[in-house]
C-alpha cells in the first residue's frame, strides 16, 4: 500500500460522490498529461482533472479525479483497469491506468469529450437518444428480415458473435474468442459465459446454433449461410460452425446486422419464424431491451441492466421515431428534438444539416453498406421477359442527368451489380449510356410497334416510400423520358414500406425503383439478387426480379467458395459481364449516405456498419 502523500485528494466512497456531484464537461489539465502515464481516480471536488472508472466503467465526465505518476513497477503495465489494492483504494473505488499515448491519440490534444470520435474514458451515463428516419420496419427481427429499418433497432436488441471496427477487423462481442480451421471448413466460437437474454435466460451455444440454422433457412441472403452444414455445440459456451466449403465472408457474416443471436426457447416453439409474434416484441441479449412498438410508430427501447459487458450501455434508452416528412426531420435535428438522423441520402437535407453548428454530418460509417439504387425489371412478366426490352429501357435513361441534375452531384454513377468502390468491380462491362436511337431500334426488333399516339406498350413503376430524391424523383423523370421511345408509364406510390415490399416480393409489379446494399462482400449482398435459387416469393430483397441464368448460378457458386482474391476477381468479372447482358436490373447510382448527430455525442456509430451496430458505448457529454 502506498503512502497517503501520493494522493492529492482524499478517498471518497462511490456512494457519497454519486450523491454530491452532477455531470459536467470533461476536463483534462495539461499538467497531468505531462507524465508518461497517469492514473485517474476520484472524485472529491470540482475543478480538478477528471476521468474515473466506476466498477470498470469509464463514466461521468465532470466528476473530478486525482492524477499522479504511476510507480515504476506498475508503469510498464498496459492501459486498462488495475487492482484497487495496488494503490490503497477504498473497496468501492477502481483505478484506471491510461497511457499518455492513448490519451493524446498521437498528436491530438484532448480538450473535451468531443475532440475524438472514439472516447475510451469519462463517458456520461444516462439520457435517452432519439433516432429519426422516414421508414418503419415490417418487424424487428434481423434474423429473417434485411434492411436498415430493421437492423438499427435489431442490433440494439440482439447481440451478434462479433463486431467489426472501422478498419474491417473482427472484434469480440458475444464470442470472446474464435478460431478458424486451417482448411477453412470450420469456425469455433468461444462465447462469453455471462450473457443472458432479456428474460434472464442464459445465452448458450444452442442459441447460436439455432440462430445460424434459422438464418440459413429463412434469411433473404441465402448465400450468406449456404455453406453451413451444421453447428455443433460441444459444451454450453462453444459453438463449432461446420462448412461444406471455405467461405470467404463467414467472419463478416457473424457480425452486426447479419447474425443476431435469437433465443431458441422463444423462437423455437414451432411457429413460422417469419410471422412469429415475437418478431414484433423481441427478446434478445443486446444492450437495450424492448419496451413498445406499434407499426409506423415509435420503437422504444430501454437499458438492459444485465447486459454482458459490465457498465454498458451508457444510455438509459433509445427511441427510434418515424417522421414521414424528411423536411420535418431536418427541423427536428436543428431544434434539438432528435439526436441522430442516419442514412441521410437527400442532397438538400445533407446541405441543410451541414449548416447547423451543433451537428456533425459525415459519410464515415457506411463502408460495408455499398448502397446501390437501381430500376428493377420483373423478368418473369411480359414484355419485360424480353432482354431487348430491358436493354431498350436502359438506353433511354440518362443516368448522368439523374446524378448531376436531380441529385445535385451528391451521388455517383453506378454501372454494375458490384459497388464501384469494391476491388471486384469490373469497369469494362456495358454501361448502357443514353442512346435513344438504339433504344428505339431494340423495341422495333422486339416487335413493339407504336400505336396511333406513339405508344408501344404501358408499364407501371413502383417506388419505395423513402428517400424521394433517390427513388421517387428519378421515377418521375423516367415517366417523361421513356415516353420518348413510346413507353407509357404510370407511377404507383405505396403508403408505407410494408405495402411496397409486399407488391415487389410477390412479383406484383412491372418495374420498381429500389435500393439495395452490397453488405460488405458479394457473397452476402450481391448473390441474393441474381441466384435463381433465391427467387423466394414473399421475401423482399431476394431475387424479386425472377431472374434465372444457369451460367450466372455457376459463376456465383464458384466465387462464393473461392478464397484466392485474384481468382475471385476473375469469376466476379465474368459474372458482371453476363448479368450486364441480361440486365435484370438497370443500375443507376450509388447513394451518398450520411449520418447527422449532435456534437455532444461520444462514440457515435462510425464503424463499417454505421448505425447498424450496437450502440452500447454511445454516450452524451
Amino acid at each position: 500500500m502506498y503512502p497517503r502523500k501520493h494522493w492529492q485528494l482524499p478517498v471518497m466512497p462511490i456512494r457519497r460522490w454519486k450523491q454530491r456531484h452532477p455531470c459536467g464537461p470533461l476536463i483534462l489539465k495539461p499538467s497531468h498529461l505531462a507524465k508518461r502515464k497517469v492514473a485517474f481516480r476520484g472524485p472529491a471536488s470540482h475543478g480538478d482533472p477528471v476521468g474515473f472508472c466506476r466498477n470498470r466503467r469509464a463514466v461521468m465526465p465532470g466528476l473530478v479525479a486525482t492524477a499522479r505518476t504511476i510507480p515504476n513497477r506498475l508503469a510498464q503495465r498496459s492501459s486498462g483497469v488495475v487492482s484497487r489494492e495496488s494503490f490503497g483504494l477504498h473497496p468501492r473505488e477502481v483505478i484506471m491506468v491510461i497511457s499518455l499515448r492513448r490519451l493524446l491519440g498521437g498528436a491530438a490534444i484532448i480538450a473535451a469529450a468531443a475532440a475524438s470520435p472514439v472516447q475510451a474514458i469519462a463517458q456520461a451515463p444516462g439520457g435517452t437518444m432519439v433516432i429519426v428516419g422516414t421508414s418503419s420496419p415490417r418487424h424487428l427481427n434481423p434474423a429473417v428480415q434485411s434492411g436498415a429499418a430493421t437492423a438499427i433497432p435489431g442490433t440494439q436488441l440482439f447481440a451478434s458473435p462479433l463486431k467489426y471496427d472501422g478498419q474491417w477487423n473482427p472484434q469480440p462481442y458475444l464470442a470472446k474468442s474464435w478460431s478458424i480451421a486451417e482448411n477453412g471448413l470450420s469456425v469455433t466460437l468461444n462465447l462469453v459465459d455471462n450473457a443472458v437474454f432479456h428474460d434472464g435466460t442464459p445465452v448458450t451455444s444452442e442459441d447460436v446454433a439455432f440462430s445460424i440454422e434459422t438464418m440459413r433457412n429463412n434469411h433473404p441472403f441465402t448465400s450468406m449461410y449456404a455453406p453451413v452444414t451444421a453447428v455443433e455445440t460441444p459444451d454450453t459456451h462453444t459453438a463449432v460452425i461446420r462448412l461444406s466449403r471455405p467461405h470467404p465472408a463467414i467472419m463478416l457474416a457473424l457480425s452486426g446486422p447479419l447474425c443476431p443471436i435469437i433465443p431458441k426457447h422463444v423462437f423455437g416453439d414451432g411457429q413460422n419464424i417469419r410471422s412469429h409474434p415475437a418478431n414484433a416484441a423481441p427478446i434478445g441479449s443486446g444492450p437495450f431491451r424492448f419496451v413498445s412498438w406499434e407499426p409506423g410508430g415509435d420503437i422504444v427501447l430501454e437499458r438492459f441492466d444485465d447486459f454482458f459487458i459490465e457498465g454498458r450501455p451508457y444510455l438509459d434508452g433509445i427511441v427510434i421515431r418515424r417522421i414521414r416528412d424528411s423536411s420535418a426531420i431536418v427541423i427536428a435535428m436543428k431544434n434539438g428534438d432528435a439526436d441522430m438522423y442516419p442514412f441521410v441520402g437527400e442532397s438538400r437535407e445533407i446541405r441543410a444539416l451541414e449548416e447547423a453548428e451543433d451537428l456533425v454530418v459525415t459519410r464515415t460509417g457506411y463502408e460495408a453498406v455499398g448502397p446501390i439504387v437501381w430500376l428493377a425489371f420483373n423478368a418473369g412478366k411480359e414484355p419485360l421477359n424480353d432482354v431487348r426490352v430491358r436493354q431498350a429501357i436502359a438506353y433511354a435513361i440518362d443516368r448522368d442527368f439523374i446524378v448531376n441534375a436531380l441529385q445535385r452531384g451528391r451521388s455517383t454513377i453506378q454501372r454494375g451489380p458490384i459497388i464501384e468502390s469494391s476491388p471486384f468491380f469490373d469497369e469494362t462491362i456495358e454501361a448502357y449510356d443514353l442512346d435513344l436511337e438504339k433504344s428505339n431500334a431494340l423495341l422495333d426488333e422486339a416487335g413493339h410497334v407504336p400505336d396511333g399516339d406513339g405508344t408501344r406498350f404501358r408499364l407501371t413503376i413502383d417506388y419505395a416510400p423513402f428517400l424521394p430524391e433517390q427513388l421517387k424523383t428519378p421515377a418521375e423523370y423516367m415517366k417523361s423520358q421513356l415516353r420518348k421511345v413510346g413507353i407509357g408509364i404510370e407511377l404507383r406510390a405505396s403508403p408505407d414500406l410494408a405495402t411496397w415490399a409486399n407488391r415487389v416480393s410477390t412479383h406484383e409489379f412491372d418495374l420498381t425503383m429500389d435500393l439495395l446494399f452490397n453488405w460488405g462482400d458479394p457473397v452476402i449482398g450481391v448473390h441474393r439478387t441474381y441466384l435463381s435459387s433465391n427467387i423466394l416469393k414473399g421475401v423482399i430483397w431476394s431475387n424479386t426480379q425472377q431472374y434465372s441464368n444457369p451460367k450466372v448460378d455457376e459463376l456465383l457458386e464458384a466465387a462464393g467458395k473461392e478464397i484466392d482474391p485474384a481468382r475471385r476477381k476473375a469469376l466476379y468479372s465474368e459474372f458482371q459481364h453476363e448479368v450486364a447482358r441480361d440486365l435484370p436490373v438497370y443500375w443507376l447510382n450509388s447513394l451518398p449516405f450520411h449520418s447527422a448527430f449532435r456534437k455532444s455525442m461520444v462514440n457515435p456509430p462510425l464503424g463499417i456498419w454505421g448505425p447498424m451496430q450496437s450502440m452500447d458505448d454511445l454516450a452524451f457529454q
